[in-house]
């Protein structure tokens, strides 16, 4: 078989026919099988991008077999700053290089000969698309769920831009490695805090990988405890989170972190200096040291005190930078006694460590202390408990309105405002006398310009180009500039999953009705390292459009999976620096890109992944010859027996095996050992062909039914051998095979026969012997009886169709 021209054939059919594309009109039950769109930052699809898709696809052919309307859109993620760093390097501006990066990898997609319904598509920088972006962002800042504040955040010194915490890896940018400080920026925000505990206790309900729901239940971090507030002798207060309200008795300093407001405002003029240098150190460090364990706490006194509201006792104002303003309350309780970073700097800066917590047991232990116990020296609250305590003193202070009860979260609200040009536009007007007004609906969408200078400078692009940022403000009229900012790329990819099934309207972003007929997507598909950003970030734009009264249900992915890495030869990721990139159309033009995906399938555990290694794909083509010889020999062939003896059943007993495991393993894209037993029934096929007398009509339908097993990994070669066996239409809707579980029972089974325990033969008796026949059986077999012959036999044990040991 000519496997590339026999691909454009099928490809070419498909296209004409659309009898694979999902059918709005059918009665069938849906099946929305969703992989996370590509970002067109190169120009070519890589084998990552292959063994995403094409083994994806391979499973949404697999649910089309089994009777579901499958819809299987392709979209392309297109606004970022690797494309916007691509046009700094090369002077190629990123509109007109993501456009042709596009072309080709559509090209690429599909050639790949996947289901992907391209009238479904979207392009996330294509103003039909970021329209409806601006619009979600306008309805979420109506809701109070976009907010501008000013903040520290995470500035990438390398892409000169704001990043998100989840895209800080090591205290550098995840996308160019380049260092990372905080500083104060006027910034865009989303409430995501407002749903962190739904977003918590909805992940019980969802089939994903339990280290992903791991990973975000850590992300979001609940902590039960309580806050309390400390005053200073100046009439500023703060409050501190803690669990361990049972130790406030044994505060003996407090914590402001460095970029706290109230740090610049307690220092005194006597420590203005050393404070002011300690908060420049700290901007240097990322907040994933500034929290390690294992670096040294470092602090400054700023020179002002506070009151406990337990005791009235004043403490020292620190700030240090093991607290973050952006966690809990940014300001923490030093209680060196009972707990080990608190002691170790109270022992650093020569602070009072007092015990106020006792071992159950009375037996003093060493300092410090952290585990609950006993209350000594707290007053009325000597001799309680922890527990009770904690409850108690909790209870008191809110009584006072000195503090309470409350749940945290180590969740913060999602930074979206970014300093670059390739991104969507900001719909909010910032006039002088009104304030930040939003960009009235019906002149959606603000677009990008083109002719824009975006070398970075640490400012938004945007703000040099007068023609976009000077405007007149919608509510009075007045001069106006518009927001120079561009939104995050994880907007616009929190949800396209939304616009896939309504990508053509023109009046909303989605019609509610057809949303929730077809969501939640019932398969997502795609990288683990998504975990705590799109996937997050995704659940949460789908719970505020539920409670906007947009969609109906709560949870994007009803099931998710994470496909592995495919890694270079050398074991490392593939990158061009390494030099160990491995280009898919390669092995695409020369052996065709059924043999490329049905070895990803079969080389590598689909959720591992691996190294690459080309050693093994032209084993793949020899087995997809093998596969054809066999069809062909039997398409025309005669027959040379037409009965159904012990042959026939041990091969229907084989095909019948194989649909069960096959399907299985493919349900739980176990796509190797779905491909092994395929070619286990293809030698099965072998065999029986070389037997003396074979039923060519049999075979035939043993040959139809492995095709139709094959084709959700082989389609076009499997598509063609179907045609030619006569089919008048696509294999695809041919239906999956069922199993037969009456051929899965043997008329006779194999006993191991062993004499004084030791294996001496093997004896094949009918299935519905009992034991005294099959002892029978053995003891007269020919082959058996001389074995002990001139020796009597004092016992036989039968372990049912297993073993027969004969004891002499």
């Amino acid at each position: 078989m000519d496997y590339i021209k026999t691909e454009k054939k099928w490809r070419a059919a498909w296209a004409r026919n659309k009898d694979l594309s999902f059918d709005p009109k059918s009665k069938a039950e849906k099946f929305y099988m969703l992989e996370m769109f590509s970002y067109p930052s190169a120009a070519n699809l890589h084998l990552g991008h292959w063994y995403n898709y094409g083994l994806s696809d391979s499973y949404a052919r697999f649910k089309k077999m089994n009777g579901y309307n499958v819809f299987q859109p392709m979209g392309f993620d297109a606004f970022g700053l690797p494309a916007e760093n691509y046009a700094i390097r090369t002077g190629i501006h990123p509109m007109d290089s993501t456009r042709a990066n596009i072309a080709k990898m559509r090209v690429q997609l599909k050639n790949m000969g996947a289901m992907f319904d391209w009238k479904y598509g979207v392009v996330t920088c294509d103003p039909d698309y970021y329209k409806w972006t601006q619009w979600l962002f306008l309805q979420l800042y109506k809701k109070g769920l976009a907010y501008q504040k000013d903040a520290a955040v995470n500035w990438c010194s390398g892409c000169n831009t704001v990043i998100a915490n989840e895209q800080v890896a090591d205290g550098v940018c995840e996308r160019c490695s380049s260092p990372v400080i905080r500083k104060n920026m006027k910034q865009w925000f989303f409430k995501i805090t407002d749903y962190a505990g739904e977003l918590l206790s909805d992940l019980e309900g969802l089939d994903w990988p339990e280290k992903t729901k791991l990973m975000q239940k850590n992300w979001i971090g609940r902590s039960s405890g309580g806050e309390i507030i400390f005053t200073t002798a100046s009439g500023e207060s703060f409050p501190v989170f803690t669990t361990r309200a049972d130790t406030l008795f044994g505060v003996s300093y407090v914590v402001l972190a460095p970029e706290h407001p109230l740090t610049d405002k307690l220092t005194v003029p006597a420590c203005r200096a050393a404070v002011r240098a300690y908060q420049a150190d700290a901007a240097r460090v990322s907040e994933l040291d500034r929290l390690s364990s294992v670096k040294e706490k470092t602090g400054v006194f700023t020179g002002a005190y506070a009151l406990n509201p337990a005791n009235g006792e004043r403490v020292p104002v620190y700030t240090a930078d093991y607290v973050l303003y952006t966690y809990g309350t940014g300001a923490v309780m030093g209680v060196p006694a009972h707990d080990e970073r608190d002691f170790a700097f109270a022992l650093k800066y020569g602070l009072p460590v007092k015990r106020v917590i006792n071992p159950p047991d009375g037996a003093l232990s060493e300092l410090p202390c952290t585990s609950d116990g006993i209350l000594t020296e707290s007053g009325v609250y000597s001799g309680l408990t922890s527990e009770d305590a904690r409850a108690r003193i909790l209870d008191r202070l809110a009584a006072d309105g000195t503090g309470g009860h409350k749940t945290n979260y180590r969740l913060r609200d999602w930074s979206i405002s970014r300093q670059r040009y390739w991104g969507c536009p900001i719909p909010i007007i910032h006039c002088g006398h009104c304030g930040a007004v939003p960009v009235p609906e019906e002149q959606l969408p603000i677009t990008l310009p083109y002719d824009v200078n975006f070398t970075p400078d640490g400012q938004s692009p945007l703000l040099r180009h007068a023609g976009y940022i000077d405007t007149t403000c919608p509510v009075c009229g007045g001069p106006a500039k518009r927001d120079a900012d561009t939104l995050d790329t994880f907007v616009c990819s929190s949800w396209y999953y939304l616009r896939y099934p309504d990508n053509k309207n023109k009046k909303a972003a989605f019609s509610k009705k057809k949303i929730d007929a077809m969501l939640p997507v019932d398969k997502y598909v795609g990288g683990a390292e998504h975990a705590c950003m799109h996937l997050l970030y995704a659940r949460f734009f789908t719970k505020a459009l539920r409670d906007l009264g947009y969609l109906s249900f709560g949870e994007p992915f009803k099931s998710l999976l994470h496909q592995g890495m495919i890694l270079g030869v050398d074991g490392f990721k593939m990158s061009k620096n390494r030099g160990n990139v491995a280009n898919p159309d390669t092995y695409v033009s020369k052996f065709g890109s059924d043999a490329l995906r049905l070895y990803l399938a079969f080389g590598f555990n689909y959720t591992d992944g691996g190294p690459w290694s080309d050693d093994g794909i032209k084993s793949i083509v020899k087995f997809l010859d093998r596969v054809e010889r066999v069809a062909v020999k039997f398409l025309d062939a005669g027959d040379t027996g037409d009965g159904y003896g012990a042959a026939e059943k041990e091969l229907d007993y084989a095909l019948n095996y194989a649909i069960g495991a096959v399907t299985r393993d493919t349900e739980a894209f176990s796509f190797n050992t779905s491909i092994a037993r395929l070619m286990e029934l293809l030698n099965a096929v072998n065999k029986y062909e070389n037997a003396p007398a074979v039923n060519a009509g049999f075979t035939r339908g043993v040959i139809t039914d492995m095709l139709r097993l094959l084709a959700p990994y082989a389609p076009h070669f499997s598509e063609e051998l179907f045609a030619r066996y006569g089919a008048k239409k696509s294999v695809f809707l041919s239906g999956y095979p069922k199993v037969d579980k009456a051929k899965l029972v043997r008329d006779e089974t194999e006993y191991a026969v062993q004499i004084n325990s030791k294996l001496k033969a093997r004896l094949t008796v009918p299935s519905s012997a009992d034991n005294a026949e099959i002892e029978r059986l053995a003891l007269s077999d020919e082959r058996i009886a001389p074995l002990f012959e001139g020796r009597s036999v004092k016992k036989v044990i039968i372990i049912p169709k297993r073993l027969i040991n004969i004891l002499v």
